[in-house]
């Protein structure tokens, strides 16, 4: 196991496009860190650069206090998942397990203790005879990262090694990982573009757009508190509903929209950092689950029914507010009719203001 630290690592190409900019943070020994955002915004180059594939511009790489910058990828003590499985066809899964311990010159007794140990952790005994094209695509997963497992390395990194897998095995996966990371210990770096991988997998998130880093913290604080509208936007499923309006304090606080006014009910602490934004624009941000149909007099706004999506244990809707769609996340038994009108009521402790410019948050 072994710490990792992040200097102010920095990518630039040579047509001058930053890939990377400015990534500083540690990760603790034995963690399990989520790099997460969208396609294109640098977190797998980043993870390149720790694993050594990528040369690093400029900043400081250091694994377990060694500066890594310029040493070979095989001499940083690293084990790689990628998402192809890379397995070779050609060879059984025990003599996939352990190829690269063969590579590394490990004595024949050694390799064979940890193809049995990676073999049991990953449930694949009963396979170790045989060929990747007997496999399922959850069990090939599964090889590849025994391949890494065998390695007994100091620090794991995985690059979106779930993306290939139908939604039902990513999910035994996810917990297969888990799991996994829970008995070994190992320093952890995953990498995925999948914000619901992401929140149930990571002990801390590190969020980027755009090359740079937006946010770091534990996925629950990150969903309660997103320092700006990326991250309000991105962490969520549904995401986030946003409403921009001008910030007025006219008989009680509103947002002023193109349509309507929203009233809007202040907390003491909210309505202190607002006092400055009266008058500007705001972004208000509301959680599905915290924007709620009522039949009482205490209501914010007035929503139409779209369309309805029952999905089981709760029901989506999709509705149209002027010129905004919003969602409201309900119990099952809670069905309102497409084309029905709905008061809808948002918790006062549960709102997020944002700067409509910056987009930063400002309570």
């Amino acid at each position: 196991m072994a710490t990792v630290s992040l200097d102010r690592i920095r990518k630039v190409y040579p047509n001058g496009h930053v890939g990377v900019d400015d990534a500083s943070f540690d990760i603790a020994d034995g963690e399990l860190l989520v790099l997460v955002g969208p396609s294109g915004c640098g977190k797998t180059t980043l993870l390149r650069m720790i694993a050594g594939l990528e040369p690093i511009t400029a900043g400081t790489l250091r694994i377990d206090d060694r500066i890594v910058n310029d040493v070979a990828p095989k001499d940083r003590d690293i084990a790689m998942v990628f998402q192809n499985y890379a397995l070779y066809p050609h060879m059984t899964v025990a003599e996939n397990l352990g190829f690269g311990l063969h590579l590394r010159g490990k004595r024949q007794d050694d390799i064979d203790r940890r193809v049995r140990e990676a073999a049991k952790w990953l449930e694949l005994e009963h396979r170790l005879d045989a060929r990747p094209a007997a496999l399922s695509g959850g069990q090939r997963q599964r090889v590849a990262l025994g391949r890494a497992l065998v390695r007994e390395p100091k620090v794991f990194l995985l690059d979106e090694p779930l993306s290939n897998l139908d939604a039902r095995l990513r999910l035994s996966m996810r917990v297969e990982i888990a799991r996994l990371h829970r008995q070994l210990g190992t320093t952890t770096i995953y990498v995925t573009h999948d914000q619901v991988e992401a929140m149930t997998l990571g002990e801390r998130i590190v969020v980027f757009d755009g090359g740079k880093i937006q946010q770091i913290d534990t996925p629950m604080h990150l969903y309660d508190q997103p320092a700006n509208l990326f991250v309000a936007g991105f962490l969520g499923s549904p995401a986030m509903n946003l409403l921009r309006g001008l910030l007025q304090q006219e008989n009680g606080w509103q947002l002023a929209m193109p349509h309507t006014r929203i009233p809007l009910s202040l907390l003491p602490q909210q309505e202190a950092a607002l006092e400055a934004w009266n008058g500007r624009d705001v972004v208000l941000g509301v959680r599905p689950e915290d924007l709620q149909p009522t039949t009482s007099g205490a209501w914010a706004l007035e929503a139409k029914v779209e369309v309805v999506e029952p999905v089981g244990n709760e029901v989506f809707l999709n509705l149209r507010f002027g010129d905004n769609t919003l969602v409201s996340r309900v119990p099952p038994h809670h069905i309102a009719a497409p084309c029905s009108v709905l008061r809808l009521s948002i918790a006062a402790d549960r709102q997020h203001f944002f700067d409509a410019e910056r987009g930063t948050r400002i309570v």
